[in-house]
């Protein structure tokens, strides 16, 4: 599945409790205290993604592991700021590599460069 697919609304409350294994109201008090936030059809309907539903799977383990709601919140906000940093991290290594191949080119020149200067030119009869 796509990162894109992940995101994309599919399903109503309803079947996103059920995948989830939690009551429809649950969901929206999740959704109260910004644990999760579905998307809204034009009539406001709640429609929940593949990584809601993920999300939603990572709160109730959470939970079941004997977490309240409060060190929840805590440990998906640091989550996010770890993937956030990840993907500077791994910006910055593509640009590392994109300088690196810059300086590889400027110093092939270079090199040609000074072998084409010092070469003796010949001169024709």
């Amino acid at each position: 599945m796509a990162i894109d697919d992940r995101n994309r609304p599919l399903y109503m409350i309803s079947i996103a409790a059920e995948l989830a294994g939690v009551h429809p109201q649950t969901l929206r008090s999740y959704e109260q205290k910004g644990l999760v936030t579905p998307q809204r059809t034009g009539g406001n309907t709640r429609m929940y993604s593949q990584a809601d539903i993920d999300r939603l799977n990572l709160i109730n383990e959470l939970t079941s592991e004997g977490i309240n709601l409060a060190g929840v919140t805590r440990i998906l906000d640091l989550e996010g700021r770890l993937n956030d940093r990840e993907a500077e991290v791994e910006d910055l290594h593509a640009r590392v590599r994109r300088l690196a191949d810059r300086v590889r080119e400027l110093e092939t020149r270079a090199t040609i460069g000074a072998i084409v200067h010092v070469a003796p030119t010949r001169r024709l009869p």
